[in-house]
Order: C-alpha cells, then sequence, then structure tokens
C-alpha cells in the first residue's frame, strides 16, 4: 500500500505538480504573509502626505473605508479561485485553468503583470523603509541625507531580506507571526500615545469632512480619485496567500481565507492607525511643510515629543522591515513557480528549489536584483517613488482581474467550487471587481499635479507602457508559438503506475492523486 498523504499534497497532484517546497504553513502563517505584504503601517505611512495633498483628512478617512470594501470583492473572488486551484502559481495558473482554449493566452498576461506588480511592491516597500529611516537618522543627527544616500540604505534593505529568505527560511514563519502582534499591537500603541498625549487634538470635523487640493487641478472629483492611490496601494499584495498554498496546509481552505483575512483584518487595523495620525494634526501647515519631510514624523514630534516619537517610529520601522521580508518571500515563489512552466528567461535556475536550503534562491535574488533596478530610478527623479508605488498598484490589480475576468466569462457556468464559494454571489462581485480594477488601471497613470511638467510627470505610464509593449508583443512574435500554459511535473515513473495510455495529463495526475491517496 503506498504511504497516505495529506490533502492538500493530493488535490496539487492533481493539478499536475509534485510536493517540492515543504508544507508546514498554518491557516494563521499563511494569513500572515498576506497581512504582513498589505502591511498598513507601511503602505499608509509611505504616501500620508501624498494622500493630504491630494483631498486631506476627509478623502483619507473615508477613501480608505471605500477602498477596503472595493479591495474585499476583488479577495473575495480570488479566494472562490483559490479554493479550488491552491498551487504557487496562483494567478497565472488560474486565468489558464479557466479560460479555456484561450488559456495560455491569459496564463501568460496574468504572469507577467504579476511579477511586474510584485517586484514594484517589493520596491515600493523598501525603498518606503529606507526613506523613513533616512528621516529618523536625520532626526537624531542631523545628517542631511541626499538622494544617492537613501539608494544605498536601500539596497542594504534589499541584500538583508535577500539573506534572509535565502538562510533563514525555517524562521520566515516566524517572523510573519511576529509581524502581525507587530502590525497589530504598534497600531494600538500609536492610537492610544497620540489620543492620550497630543495636547490639541484635531476636532472630528477637520478629520471626517475636512478637504485640501494642493494638486493644482480645480476638479474635486479628480483630486479625490487621485486621494485613493495612498490606499489602493496598501490593499495590495494579498494574492501571497495563494503563492503560499503549496507550503500551506489545507491550502484549499488556508489560502483563500488568509486572503480575504488579510484585508478585513487590514481595514479595521488601518482605520485605527489613520484615525489617530489624522486626529493628531495640530497645525495642518506644520504637518504639510514639515523641516523632517515627513509629515508622520512632525505628527509623532508634536504629540508626544522627540524621545516619544522615536520610539513609535521604531514600530513603523520594525513593521516596514517585515513587510519587506515577506513580498520577497511572496516575491521568489511566484517567480518559482512561473518558471516551472518554462515562461521566463532563465527558468531552469529559477525553478530550482535548494535541496538543503529548501528555498528558490535564484528566484529570491532575482526579485532583489530587479527591485534594485527600479530604486534606481530615484536618483534620476524623486517622483519616482510615486511612479513605483503605482506601478506596484496598477501590475498586481490587472493580474488579481484577468482569472476573475475569465472566471465570469469563460467558466461561468463549468467552474468547480472548492471548499469556500461564493455561490450566486459569485458572478455580481466578479463584475464589481473586474470594473473597479479597470477604473484604477486608468487613473494610477493619470497626472497628480497640474501644470504637468517634467518635473512634476506621472512617469509610470511610460513604464507601463513599456511593460505591456514587452508583454503583448514578446506573446505574439514569441511564446504563443510554444506556451502552451502550466506544465504539470509529476514524475514519469509515478505516471507510468496509471493504467492506460490515452488518457490526457489531467486525467493521468487525478489518477495518481487518488491512487496515492488509497
Amino acid at each position: 500500500m503506498t504511504e497516505k498523504i495529506d490533502r492538500s499534497e493530493q488535490r496539487l497532484r492533481e493539478l499536475g505538480y509534485k510536493q517540492e517546497l515543504k508544507r508546514e504553513l498554518t491557516s494563521f502563517t499563511n494569513f500572515s504573509v498576506s497581512f504582513s505584504i498589505v502591511s498598513i503601517l507601511t503602505g499608509l505611512t509611505s504616501l500620508y502626505g501624498t494622500a493630504l495633498n491630494s483631498g486631506g483628512p476627509a478623502v483619507i478617512i473615508w477613501g480608505w473605508v471605500f477602498v477596503s470594501i472595493m479591495s474585499m470583492c476583488v479577495a473575495a473572488s480570488m479566494a472562490e479561485i483559490c479554493s479550488s486551484y491552491p498551487t504557487s502559481g496562483g494567478l497565472y495558473y488560474w486565468s489558464s485553468k479557466l479560460a479555456g482554449e484561450h488559456g495560455p493566452f491569459y496564463a501568460w498576461i496574468t504572469g507577467w503583470w504579476n511579477l511586474l506588480g510584485q517586484f514594484g511592491c517589493t520596491a515600493g516597500i523598501d525603498f518606503g523603509l529606507a526613506l523613513l529611516l533616512s528621516s529618523v537618522i536625520s532626526l537624531k543627527t542631523g545628517w542631511m541625507y541626499e538622494r544617492w544616500h537613501v539608494v544605498l540604505i536601500y539596497f542594504a534593505i534589499l541584500i538583508i531580506h535577500g539573506l534572509i529568505n535565502t538562510f533563514l527560511v525555517r524562521y520566515i514563519a516566524a517572523m510573519n507571526t511576529a509581524s502581525v502582534w507587530v502590525h497589530i499591537g504598534g497600531v494600538i500603541i500609536i492610537l492610544v500615545s497620540i489620543l492620550v498625549k497630543t495636547p490639541n487634538k484635531a476636532s472630528a470635523s477637520f478629520v471626517f469632512t475636512h478637504f485640501i487640493n494642493n494638486t493644482g487641478w480645480s476638479s474635486t472629483v479628480y483630486v479625490v480619485l487621485l486621494g485613493l492611490l495612498q490606499s489602493q496601494f496598501t490593499m495590495t499584495g494579498y494574492d501571497a496567500s495563494a503563492h503560499m498554498t503549496e507550503e500551506t496546509m489545507n491550502a484549499d481552505v488556508a489560502g483563500p481565507v488568509g486572503i480575504m483575512m488579510a484585508v478585513g483584518v487590514s481595514f479595521v487595523a488601518g482605520l485605527g492607525y489613520l484615525l489617530a495620525l489624522t486626529f493628531g494634526i495640530q497645525d495642518i501647515d506644520r504637518v504639510l511643510n514639515s523641516e523632517t519631510g515627513n509629515p508622520i514624523v512632525q505628527i509623532f514630534m508634536e504629540s508626544v515629543g522627540d524621545t516619544g516619537a522615536l520610539l513609535l517610529l521604531i514600530i513603523l520601522l520594525l513593521a516596514q522591515f517585515f513587510c519587506g521580508s515577506a513580498s520577497v518571500t511572496a516575491n521568489s515563489r511566484m517567480i518559482y513557480a512561473f518558471s516551472r512552466d518554462g515562461a521566463m528567461p532563465g527558468s531552469k535556475y529559477f525553478h530550482q528549489i535548494h535541496p538543503t536550503l529548501k528555498s528558490p534562491v535564484w528566484g529570491v535574488w532575482l526579485s532583489c536584483f530587479v527591485s534594485a533596478l527600479l530604486g534606481l530610478l530615484y536618483l534620476i527623479h524623486a517622483t519616482a517613488f510615486s511612479a513605483i508605488t503605482s506601478i506596484a498598484t496598477i501590475g498586481l490589480y490587472i493580474s488579481y482581474g484577468l482569472p476573475t475576468f475569465c472566471r465570469i466569462t469563460y467558466s461561468r457556468n463549468t467552474f468547480e467550487d472548492g471548499p469556500i464559494s461564493l455561490g450566486r454571489f459569485s458572478f455580481p462581485i466578479g463584475v464589481i471587481s473586474c470594473v473597479w480594477i479597470v477604473i484604477i488601471t486608468v487613473l494610477f497613470v493619470l497626472p497628480g499635479a497640474s501644470p504637468v511638467t517634467a518635473e512634476n510627470m506621472n512617469w509610470t505610464v511610460v513604464i507601463v507602457a513599456a511593460a505591456a509593449i514587452f508583454i503583448f508583443g514578446n506573446w505574439y512574435f514569441n511564446a504563443r508559438h510554444w506556451f502552451k500554459g502550466p506544465v504539470a511535473n509529476i514524475d514519469i515513473e509515478e505516471q507510468q503506475h496509471i493504467p492506460g495510455d490515452k488518457m490526457d495529463i489531467d486525467e493521468k495526475v487525478t489518477a495518481v492523486g487518488k491512487q496515492e491517496i488509497e
């Protein structure tokens, strides 16, 4: 009798893949990866000043509520699909299976947009950490840092995260668990500290209704939409739970629950954090024109003093550090899965799992290298950080939307539910998700300031256009001739145990899974 295997491993075999990664993550640790990457203490911190100028407190608070609702729709659509297809390939695998005869095309564009978004996400997180760390050092020493200093700090952070994901894989789950408590505990500490210590807290009318427009645009609606960038950039990265499913027990339940919990818990914690920051504003002009160069540093200093501000900033630094490490983890798993199916240059290297370290080492360092290249844009112009965050948002959300689109069009009547299902709400929620993704994709390539000059130009449109030309051009002139979508890697000797030579690969691997579970 063949040795029994875990239910999740059986399902993975049915989908065409053998177990290579170590399956040891629990439901909580799977959730903790996504929650760490969403990281409300990273995204909301990095772009708080941008949101203050593009709508002010009213847009910051109500924009967060609205974006969280839209993000939960997207997350729910993804979770339903993840429950049926729990693989590290995640989104691009889903597109392949849901698009029928068009599967290879949708898998290709989904995978590449997801990769672009993940590179941008890792870059945005670690670059935000480098900027905040530079501000903290400057606050305590008076050091006047320049752009190249920030880039060097950024490179150092990427190297540290690469080393962690190479040599300390066994501790990643513990780090992500610690990250959850740093985020939740940090929000509580910041909320209580500011509300108790701030001598002249902002009024409720200021926090919930005050509108600011320092963009130069006259359209209130347009400015409100620009102000959503802070919230929407923060609510990214929850697809990490899908990419970690091959390392998660009971993945068809734990993965989708991790996706939705990451959004739900982030909404509650993020709302508390934003309320704390905004009630802590005593003089809006001083905050917007802070000599520290960071409005949150100014709020902390005025609320709890220099020493208290330093302690609160250390919490933010820890949260962002954990976030960046988790982002490299998820990014490397996507690289591993995509190259496993031959979709990347150098696939024979990037799909390898180091036999001793149990990590896709090549994928880890590719993630760090490409993110480092994106960070070099900051040397060209200071607005590059906003472009990086926009790239992350656009790339990830296009990849979130494509499998959902395939689910409600090509597979509306043929989709086989997993344990987690939206039932009759699947179609309307899927439509809402796709419409919202189209809106933000257009929105985040538009200019954020008027009049538009070379100094304030939103260079996202250039990078996204170049990426689109590469992705679609490579498909048309090259990949469509050979890329057939996800490729099963069940061992030939395992397949030989299955009677019958005429079964297709899906039937074979299903038979393998059933045979071994018996």
